[in-house]
């Protein structure tokens, strides 16, 4: 009894705190009608959902590493526009794997580098110059033969071939499969020997670049070769199979063809944020300023390679089969009934809500939220980030590579980002700022729950999410004033402007957050 006396003393300001927004969510709920409060509250869970993904990846990240990835957003918007072309474009998805498998293959081979890099002198003006005449070479092969690689793609000028309507043909079910990219008079063979022979190269100097850190105990046995082999012959086996691969992607079921997006965008972000943490992230954890400065550059890259690559115009991308019906039985009065007959919507207490956005999100945020969190608290990986972060050397002297892990970590919060802007995708559209806006409320959802606490990021964005949907619904309906006849009804403006009061009222009465730990 007294140890909860203790706990309550303890955290009275943030009890007090919690019931006084119950208070409020109360009479907010009171102003409205039950249908209205119903779907209010699940397109606040759907909102919300989104947002912390957003604002779990970085929490993690810079909870356990202590950066702030302000590109966080754009990998979020990149997620999705990656989702899209996979479910939208399978062809181009399909002609992109063998390049990319080929471009990767070469710093798969670290050990033969490593040994390599031994053996040149890396000493004065040479040292810094050497790198750079293997990267440079290399970097222009790439490039050159890119150029030239037959990628099926769409057309930004010609509207009629550009991704807006591409979007609008599969959301009618017309599914048409367009010509192939072929070769010409260029030689495969040579563009593929072309493509090993940059990544080897770039991979070289990017090894001789970080020899001092990376060249210990490095020994070659068959392992050293293996990931470059398979690669190799995966990239070339699906080049030779790339006609009837497309084919079956284009008339797979839109249920299977979603999740392949979805696992197609997550792991694509893990590998994003593998690239970012191990070449431009890593030599500067102890220079958070340009941390700051170097993820900001490029959040603005991300942002001009997507416009360059998807253009300006804002789509949707077509839900899959399973939330897109409206036939007979449509909308459904259950959610058993619902997923039987493919229902894009379903009554609810009265109200219609869309089974995609307020109800798949939410759960797939729900699961994301225990499936951390059991990584972190019940597996062994999330004992060894947890003790990394706490004394780091330590770790590394029980001959754990907590390098590694950090690396695991950066990929996992910006997957969870990758993740959030597939299922964004079908649900708010396709823009270039979707991922600036998301940022944002995952920064202030991370500032209200606690900027390093996991359990934080869901109460913030949750709150978030909430909130400004009640403003919404509020700007239809108005808000009576009490003891008068004015009904005022706040305007598109206030729904940004509500949060971030939100967050300025929390930290002045809780500076660390809701569950944010002092440091």
């Amino acid at each position: 009894m007294e140890q909860m006396a203790a706990l309550v003393r303890k955290n009275l300001v943030l009890i007090l705190t919690l019931a006084v927004m119950l208070a409020l969510f109360a009479a907010a709920a009171s102003g409205m009608s039950q249908q209205d409060f119903v779907i209010t509250l699940l397109r606040g869970l759907a909102v919300g959902a989104l947002t912390f993904l957003v604002a779990s990846g970085f929490s993690l990240i810079f909870g356990l590493l202590d950066v702030l990835n302000l590109a966080h957003g754009t990998l979020f918007m990149i997620g999705a526009y990656i989702g899209w072309t996979v479910y939208v474009r399978p062809d181009t998805f399909v002609d992109v794997l063998t390049p990319l498998a080929l471009i990767i293959s070469g710093f798969t081979l670290r050990d033969v580098w490593a040994l390599l890099a031994r053996r040149v002198p890396l000493s004065g003006m040479w040292g810094r110059v050497a790198p750079w005449l293997a990267i440079a070479p290399g970097a222009l092969i790439g490039f050159g033969v890119m150029r030239g690689y037959p990628i099926a793609s769409w057309s930004l000028e010609n509207y009629a071939e550009s991704p807006v309507t591409f979007s609008f043909l599969a959301g009618q079910g017309q599914r048409v499969i367009p010509a192939p990219a072929a070769f010409g008079d260029a030689s495969p063979l040579m563009a593929f020997g072309g493509l090993i022979l940059a990544s080897m190269l770039v991979a070289f100097g990017m090894t001789l670049l970080r020899r001092g850190e990376t060249l210990t105990g490095s020994r070659l046995t068959w392992r050293s070769f293996a990931s470059f082999v398979a690669l190799v012959i995966g990239g070339l086996v699906v080049f030779a199979v790339n006609e009837p691969l497309t084919a079956w992607l284009f008339a797979l079921d839109t249920n299977w063809l979603f999740l392949i997006a979805v696992l197609v965008a997550v792991l694509s972000g893990m590998g994003l944020g593998a690239l970012m943490e191990m070449t431009l992230i890593r030599p500067l954890y102890v220079r958070p300023i340009y941390q700051l400065m170097l993820t900001l550059g490029l959040s603005a890259i991300g942002i001009e390679m997507v416009r360059a690559i998807w253009g300006r115009p804002e789509f949707t991308m077509p839900k899959p089969a399973l939330f897109a019906g409206s036939g007979a039985g449509c909308p459904a009065e259950s959610l058993v009934l619902a997923l039987q007959n493919s229902c894009s919507t379903m009554i609810f207490f009265g109200g219609r809500i869309r089974v995609y956005n307020e109800i798949f999100v939410p759960l797939v945020g729900l699961a994301v939220l225990i499936a951390v969190w059991l990584l972190l608290r019940r597996t062994r990986l999330g004992m060894i980030i947890r003790a990394g972060v706490q004394d780091r050397e330590m770790v590394e002297a029980l001959g754990i590579n907590v390098r590694r892990v950090f690396t695991m970590v950066f990929a996992l919060g910006v997957g969870l980002a990758a993740l959030g802007g597939v299922l964004a995708a079908p649900s708010i559209g396709l823009s270039n700022t979707m991922g600036e806006s998301f940022l944002l409320n995952a920064l202030i959802a991370l500032a209200v729950g606690g900027l390093t606490s996991y359990p934080g990021a869901a109460i913030g964005s949750l709150l978030v999410g909430m909130l400004q949907q009640f403003i919404i619904k509020y700007g239809q309906i108005g808000i009576v004033i009490p003891f008068t006849e004015i009904v005022f009804k706040p305007s598109p403006p206030l729904v940004p402007a509500s949060t971030i009061l939100l967050m300025v009222i929390i930290l002045l009465i809780l500076p660390n957050g809701l569950l944010g730990r002092k440091e």
